[in-house]
């Protein structure tokens, strides 16, 4: 067995040592927000944060999430920051079909909760690792400005 931290609260997982977080995340736990995109930290789609951070989970061995602060789309609003990108993001029709975004909405979380005013450049660079077949990057980098103005 090994202990997590998900969503503030401890859990314990049966699963190899070497099992990616994310299957731990959605078969074990049922947390199915977080997506399966690539499998090999390219796209984005199963970000999640440990300590704050946005990880890939696909890419993250469980044995190494032990210890730590695991949120998931599913816990993200629980904080002011979460629960203004994700008004901003239902505020300016973000989605198309969506398969990226809880991994987007993580990212732009972690950039809003350490910088409250990103520039263009700042988005484009912390959102660089997260792909988005729709193409909604304008809208994307739209509605992390409205959520940074509405942090301010």
């Amino acid at each position: 067995m090994i202990q997590l931290n998900v969503n503030g609260k401890p859990v314990q997982v049966d699963v190899a040592p070497d099992t990616p977080l994310l299957w731990a995340l959605r078969d074990t736990l049922q947390l199915t927000g977080t997506k399966y995109g690539c499998g090999q930290a390219l796209c984005g789609a199963c970000i999640v944060h440990m300590d704050g951070a946005p990880v890939p989970s696909c890419s993250i061995p469980v044995s190494a999430a032990a210890g730590r602060k695991i949120t998931t789309i599913e816990a993200v609003a629980t904080n002011r920051v979460g629960k203004v990108v994700q008004e901003a993001w239902r505020k300016l029709d973000v989605v198309q079909c969506g398969y990226c975004q809880s991994g987007q909405i993580m990212s732009a979380v972690a950039l809003l909760s350490k910088n409250r005013k990103p520039s263009d450049a700042d988005i484009d660079q912390a959102m660089a690792g997260n792909l988005c077949r729709c193409a909604t990057y304008v809208r994307i980098r739209a509605a992390i400005h409205e959520a940074a103005k509405a942090l301010a």
